[in-house]
């Protein structure tokens, strides 16, 4: 089963890419900026503040209603769509985070 997209998710996605290059802090040297792909309609989400501003890291507050399925009382995103997926973009393309650590990892060493 499919969890919906939430802060937990994404701390425990951080957790097992810590220090492989799936993290924003990790590649964001190499051009990679936070994103969400949505695998239901293949529309990506560059990942932003509640204001529209680029986030530097993945940040839920940012996304469109069309995928949030909860909000706090406050406006802060609880939950968005099961079927986000967090990731990064790097000159148009999504790549998952363990793409983006495959890619770092080779550009590193190459």
């Amino acid at each position: 089963m499919k969890y919906p997209m939430s802060e937990a998710v994404l701390k425990n996605e951080n957790a097992i890419h810590a220090g492989g290059g799936g993290r924003s802090q990790d590649n964001s040297g190499l051009g990679f900026r936070p994103a969400f792909l949505d695998f239901e309609t293949q529309k990506i989400y560059p990942s932003r503040f509640c204001d529209g501003r680029l986030a530097p890291f993945h940040l839920l507050d940012g996304l469109p209603d069309e995928v949030v399925i909860d909000r706090a009382p406050s406006g802060r995103v609880v939950a968005a769509k099961a079927s986000l997926i967090s990731g990064f973009m790097r000159n148009g393309f999504f790549y998952t985070r363990s793409a983006a650590a495959r890619a770092a990892s080779e550009w590193a060493t190459g």
